[in-house]
């Protein structure tokens, strides 16, 4: 079921490696690995998903893609999860990343009005760099962890499931 839920979502091989965005890596994208799905390629694209997806530069994708390439992910589900940060979704959670680095540092929460100017950003990111990133990658850590350790095991759960039905069927028919 879980595999048949992934693919049911997912882009088929052939029309991923023909996406401008992905073209890049050639003969990269022939390797079957980043293509299948079990539960390791699904947990760790998961983990690489949701942890790039908070790393705050515009490339999200490319980086993912990249990851999966070299850690042998599955491909499609790493680049689709980067985007749970979209331009609708960013501010909240980049301003999210900054409180929770605040915190962690110990600093006094800043208010501060974004503003997309050279001024703004050699003024006021200067300040706010370190908590920000901080943040990010403990945001990223936290989810990229909790989304793998969830989805490994519910596929546990589920192959655990399905395996139980088959062995009742299996008496089912033994005692008939």
């Amino acid at each position: 079921m879980a595999r048949k839920f992934f693919k049911r979502w997912l882009p088929a091989p052939e029309k991923m490696r023909e996406h401008p965005s992905v073209r890049v890596f050639g003969s990269l994208l022939h390797d079957p690995n980043l293509w299948h799905l079990n539960r390791r390629s699904v947990t760790l694209a998961f983990f690489i998903g949701l942890f790039i997806a908070f790393v705050p530069i515009p490339t999200q994708m490319l980086l993912s893609a990249l990851v999966a390439i070299m850690l042998r992910a599955n491909l499609p589900l790493s680049v689709m999860l980067v985007w749970i940060t979209n331009p609708v979704t960013m501010p909240a959670m980049f301003y999210f990343t900054y409180k929770i680095g605040a915190l962690l540092l110990g600093l006094p929460h800043k208010t501060f009005v974004f503003e997309l100017s050279w001024t703004w950003i050699h003024n006021e990111l200067i300040e706010l760099w370190q908590p920000f990133l901080l943040g990010c990658f403990v945001c990223g850590l936290f989810c990229g962890l909790l989304g793998a350790s969830s989805i490994h095991v519910l596929w546990r759960v589920n192959v655990i499931r399905r395996w139980r039905k088959r062995q009742q069927e299996r008496l089912a028919r033994q005692t008939r």
